[in-house]
């Protein structure tokens, strides 16, 4: 029993011995702490500020991702809407209607299967001002009165938006 005694004091001895050495010895030593303790607070805001931002940034790159990852696939089938709009366009010329219905169902439905996916047509008038960042300048032509010039003359194709970025710009004629 005697060595149990001594094993329980030893371990006393040693717990007050860490006591002691956690409990700072001077107001220097606390001071310093508290500084240690204030940088390390800063720190791990700034860490979990960068981290929120990461995670923020990670999504709308995501979204945009998304928003755009058919871009090619679509970008592709634009020449075949236009293709669409022109035959839908020539047969309303033709006296007999040929399969006109068919034409314009086939349109119509191709058309909207591509706005669901997010596809719109540029808003573009004959009249409006050219602006360079919107549209591209197939030609330049001399206006006929001081009205037309820097103004759009002719849509000779049409522009597409897939969600807010242009995929394709509209071909247009200038007036000069």
């Amino acid at each position: 029993m005697a060595k149990k005694v001594g094993i329980n004091k030893t371990a006393k001895s040693k717990k007050q011995n860490t006591k002691k050495a956690r409990v700072p010895k001077s107001d220097s030593q606390l001071k310093n702490l508290k500084e240690d303790l204030a940088l390390e607070k800063e720190k791990y805001l700034r860490l979990f500020a960068e981290f929120e931002n990461f995670k923020k940034r990670t999504a709308k790159e995501r979204l945009d991702l998304f928003k755009t990852a058919n871009q090619e696939v679509i970008i592709s089938l634009i020449p075949v809407l236009d293709d669409f709009k022109r035959a839908v366009l020539q047969i309303e010329n033709d006296i007999n209607g040929f399969d006109k219905k068919g034409v314009e169902l086939i349109y119509n439905k191709f058309n909207d299967s591509l706005k669901s996916n997010g596809l719109e047509e540029t808003k573009i008038e004959v009249g409006d001002v050219f602006n360079p960042d919107l549209h591209e300048a197939i030609s330049q032509i001399k206006a006929t009165n001081e009205n037309q010039k820097g103004k759009i003359i002719d849509v000779i194709e049409l522009g597409y938006k897939l969600g807010e970025k242009i995929i394709r710009y509209p071909k247009v004629v200038v007036g000069q």
